[in-house]
């Protein structure tokens, strides 16, 4: 008798979580599992490059941005941070161009785990997984890692709130303990996945 197959459909994980999270660890741990790891972060600076889907209306839109025929994301981030409306001008550009680029991938790829900073609706049937921690630990893990408490304090300010994570999620991991604590919980996690469709949403 054949094998049967551990379930029905790849395993598409959207892995959220604010600034000093740990949400790039777990994403590293979900690639030593088998899950081929794709960063939104990465993705939105690739769709800011001269030839992405966005450069021409950022640059339209904040021309002082523009040095030497490339986006400066620092200066660009620099005004976004500092006002909310323009951040979310920024957002209404970018983020459609992400998530065009996640689905590619979740067209080709087995598994998968997309690592995304803020909340994206992504099309397809995903498992969105919230990697949570509290704000002190968070924040002292974003300045360990060279970020002043000033910069980290403005993007956690900017960023969706506990309570937005966890109407948005399907699954939660806490990540205020140890990395065999994290690891723990990914890899139970994972092994729940591979054996049921449960948690998905279209």
């Amino acid at each position: 008798m054949a094998e049967m197959k551990h379930c029905e459909r790849p395993i598409r994980i959207l892995l959220g979580g604010g600034i000093g999270s740990g949400k790039s660890i777990a994403m590293r741990r979900f690639e030593d599992l088998g899950a081929m790891p794709v960063e939104a972060d990465r993705l939105g600076h690739a769709v800011l490059e001269p030839d992405g889907e966005a450069f021409g209306a950022v640059s339209e839109r904040w021309p002082s941005v523009v040095l030497g025929g490339r986006i400066d994301r620092g200066a660009l981030a620099e005004i976004v941070f500092a006002c909310p409306s323009q951040l979310s001008e920024l957002e209404k550009i970018t983020h459609p161009a992400i998530v065009h680029r996640v689905s590619e991938f979740a067209s080709s790829a087995e598994d998968l785990v997309v690592e995304i900073p803020l909340i994206l609706g992504v099309p397809g049937a995903w498992t969105r997984v919230f990697v949570g921690a509290n704000p002190d630990v968070r924040l002292r893990r974003a300045i360990e890692r060279g970020s002043s408490e000033a910069d980290v304090q403005r993007r956690m300010d900017n960023q969706a709130g506990r309570d937005e994570w966890m109407m948005w999620c399907d699954k939660t991991i806490d990540n205020n303990g140890s990395l065999e604590d994290l690891e723990k919980q990914i890899d139970s996690l994972w092994s729940e996945l591979r054996s049921t469709d449960d948690g998905l949403r279209l």
